[in-house]
C-alpha cells in the first residue's frame, strides 16, 4: 500500500504484530482528509456488530465531497458468522467509492472471509506476522532511527530482554528514551540499563544466548532476575547448547560448518550464531564443560547447595579458561 497509490476495494491487515497493524491502518486512515473524516471515515468494532446491515449500510454509503469513503473494522476476526458472510457477499460486488479495512490479530487463510479479501487484489492482504526473536534487535535499531536516534545492537538486545517482544511496548520505550536522551543523539547499553526496568520475564533461550556469548555479567544478571526458575530445566538448556557447540566446532574444523543446521535438525536461523560462539571456546573446553555439567547435575539432584552449583557451572561456561585450570 504505497503512499498515494490507488486503493483497492478492501484490505485485510492481519497478524499478531500490533505495531505493524496500527501502522498499516494509520496509513489508510491518513488518506481521508481530516476535515472530511466525520463524513467519510467509519470505524467499528467487529465484536460489537450483531446486525449485518449495520456494516453493509456503511459500506454502501457514498462519500461526501471526496473520492472515497473508508470503513475500518477492528477485531475483524471476532465478526459473527452472519456479519462475516455479509462481507463475503458484499466483496463479490463492492462499492467502487468505498474502501474496507479489516483489522485482525489472526484469521485463518482457509476462511471464506480471508479468501474473499485475497481475491480483491495481489496486495489486499497485509501480513503483520510478528518478527522472530533474533530479528527484534535490528528492528529496534530501526525504531530508534525513526525517532531520530542512533542505537547499537547491544543496547537494542538489552531493551528486548527487558521489555519483551511486543513491538508497541518496544516502540513506546524507544520513544521515551529518545525524549530523555535527545541531546546526545544516541541510545547506549548504559542508557538502557539505567532507565529501563525489567518488565518482561527472562527467556531461558536469551539466558542461554548470553552464556554462549561468554558474557558472565549479563548471564548472571538474567539468571538472578528469573522468578523461581527450574534449575534442572536451565541445566538441560545449557547442556544442550554445549553439545550443539561441540558439534559446531567439530564441523568447523573439517570445513563443514554450513551443514550444522542439517546435522542438528534445526532451522538455519536457530543456529546462525553457533559457529561464532563455538570459536570463543578453546580446544577441549567444551568437553570439559560437559564434565562440569555432570557434577552440577548430581548437586541439583541431591544437594541443598544447588544454586551455588548452578552458578559455578554458569561461571565456568562464561569465563574463558576457568574450567581448564
Amino acid at each position: 500500500m504505497a503512499e498515494g497509490a490507488a486503493l483497492l476495494a478492501a484490505y485485510l491487515v492481519v497478524g499478531a504484530d500490533e505495531l505493524k497493524r496500527d501502522t498499516a491502518v494509520r496509513r489508510l486512515r491518513s488518506r481521508v482528509p481530516s476535515d472530511m473524516a466525520d463524513f467519510n471515515l467509519d470505524e467499528l468494532q467487529g465484536s460489537q456488530i450483531e446486525d449485518p446491515m449495520v456494516l453493509v449500510s456503511s459500506l454502501e454509503t457514498m462519500p461526501f465531497c471526496a473520492d472515497f469513503r473508508l470503513v475500518i473494522v477492528h477485531e475483524a476476526d471476532k465478526l459473527v458468522k452472519a456479519v462475516s458472510e455479509a462481507v463475503v457477499s458484499y466483496l463479490a460486488n463492492p462499492n467502487p467509492s468505498c474502501v474496507l479495512c479489516l483489522d485482525a490479530e489472526k484469521l485463518a487463510k482457509n476462511t471464506r472471509l480471508y479468501k474473499a479479501v485475497a481475491k480483491v487484489g495481489a496486495k489486499s492482504v497485509i501480513d503483520c506476522s510478528p518478527l522472530k526473536r533474533w530479528e527484534l534487535p535490528l528492528y529496534v535499531v530501526k525504531l530508534a532511527a525513526g525517532h531520530g536516534m542512533s542505537m547499537d545492537n547491544a543496547a537494542a538486545e538489552e531493551l528486548v530482554n527487558r521489555v519483551g517482544e511486543a513491538t508497541v511496548a518496544l516502540d513506546n520505550q524507544v520513544a521515551t528514551l529518545a525524549e530523555l536522551l535527545r541531546a546526545s543523539g544516541r541510545i547506549t547499553l548504559a542508557d538502557v540499563e539505567a532507565n529501563v526496568a525489567q518488565t518482561a520475564e527472562v527467556s531461558p533461550w536469551a539466558f542461554a544466548d548470553a552464556a554462549c556469548e561468554r558474557d558472565a555479567a549479563r548471564a548472571l544478571r538474567m539468571y538472578r532476575l528469573m522468578d523461581n526458575p527450574s534449575l534442572v530445566f536451565l541445566h538441560s538448556v545449557l547442556v544442550g547448547r554445549i553439545r550443539e557447540l561441540i558439534c559446531a566446532k567439530s564441523l568447523a574444523s573439517r570445513g563443514a560448518g554450513s551443514s550444522l543446521s542439517g546435522e542438528l535438525g534445526r532451522a538455519p536461523w536457530q543456529v546462525k550464531n553457533h559457529s561464532r560462539w563455538a570459536s570463543r571456546f578453546a580446544p577441549g573446553e567444551l568437553e570439559a564443560l560437559l564434565s562440569e555439567a555432570a557434577s552440577c547435575e548430581r548437586a541439583l539432584k541431591g544437594s541443598a547447595d544447588s544454586d551455588a552449583a548452578f552458578e559455578r557451572l554458569l561461571l565456568a561456561m562464561t569465563t574463558p579458561g576457568l574450567v581448564l585450570r
